[in-house]
């Protein structure tokens, strides 16, 4: 008998569409191995649960279920470790926002004083495979290390320094130290920042401590205003005593070279002296005269005239001679100070 078909023998035709759909069946499963990877994921692949690579973003293939399986978690997003406080909220620029952790914020410094301090480490996925299977619990290895290496650079950190200028140097040294504790542990992830949230003295002595500051920070400024009062004075002072000694120097010299042309022409009268002594002690004698007329009043008076009374001279002496007192006689002529009166014939 002939089939449905006309040459297959009946009963053939259900096997070729039992055939014809395993094939379907074989093809889709062969097909279901596709699989796309997005940009800000890496591809995990398992075979018979067991890792064996990663893939990149884009289209991929892997063997179909059960043999091999895929997990494809996100790389890119950056997680956030809150240390020594609990807060559901990104923090703010003003600090955390939820509940204080003591017995995480409450570190000892390099100088034996207790500091509380809250900060936050963000971290990615840097590989996935080492992320997913190097250790159990990521979040909490990582939290930590930070905490531990937190504790080890505050406690080499005076509390001042902690407080103040050190702050992004702590930042620093804890992100490197967080980081390489997760490459020797190979968890597969990068340590991008750690933000240092409060950096606080015990509520308990903080108004004691803010007074400590409040005279520290008097005591540089008196210091500074000192610093400033030497700068200014020292220089001027020096600047004085110089030229006190450059005015010494100049009436040493002007002395020595007034005392040398003294001594010349001294040296140059005793030499004429010595060659013409009756002209040179008339000339020493006009000129002595000339010298002691021109420092003293004259009064000259044409010898023709008759009769001349003499004149109390108020210039010179006579304006600085004293006042009598009251009541007492004027004085005469005869008394008069000496050199008060003057007359030519």
């Amino acid at each position: 008998m002939r089939g449905p078909l006309g040459w297959l023998p009946q009963g053939s035709g259900s096997g070729l569409a039992v055939g014809v759909l395993l094939l379907l069946l074989l093809a889709a499963w062969a097909a279901s191995g596709i699989y796309r990877v997005q940009p800000d994921e890496q591809g995990v692949v398992l075979r018979f649960g067991a890792f064996t690579g990663t893939t990149q973003p884009g289209l991929n293939y892997h063997l179909p279920w059960p043999i091999e399986s895929v997990m494809t978690p996100r790389v890119t997003t950056e997680n956030l470790v809150f240390i020594g406080y609990r807060s559901g909220e990104q923090p703010t620029a003003r600090g955390p926002v939820g509940r204080d952790v003591l017995e995480e914020s409450l570190m000892l410094t390099g100088d034996e004083n207790i500091i509380d301090i809250d900060f936050v480490v963000r971290w990615r996925i840097r590989d996935a495979g080492d992320f997913l299977f190097n250790t159990r619990n990521p979040e909490t290895t990582i939290k930590s290390a930070a905490e531990s290496v937190m504790r080890e650079v505050i406690g080499r950190t005076p509390i001042q320094p902690a407080l103040t200028e050190a702050r992004g140097l702590i930042e620093t040294q804890v992100a490197q130290g967080t980081q390489a504790i997760m490459d020797q542990y190979r968890a597969g992830v990068a340590i991008t920042q750690v933000q240092l949230q409060k950096v606080d003295p015990p509520a308990a002595v903080i108004e004691a401590f803010r007074d400590v500051q409040r005279a520290a920070a008097d005591r540089e400024r008196q210091r500074n205003e000192a610093e400033a009062y030497r700068n200014d004075i020292i220089p001027r002072a020096r600047g004085e005593a110089e030229r006190m000694l450059q005015e010494a120097q100049a009436f040493r010299d002007s002395q020595e070279a007034r005392a040398r042309g003294e001594a010349q022409r001294f040296t140059q009268v005793l030499a004429a002296y010595s060659q013409a002594r009756d002209i040179t002690m008339r000339r020493i004698y006009l000129e002595t005269m000339e010298d002691i007329l021109r420092r003293n009043p004259k009064v000259i008076v044409d010898d023709r005239l008759q009769g001349l009374v003499p004149f109390l001279n108020l210039g010179g002496e006579a304006a600085r001679a004293p006042r009598p007192a009251p009541g007492a006689a004027a004085p005469t002529l005869g008394n008069a100070p000496r050199g008060a009166t003057g007359a030519a014939r």
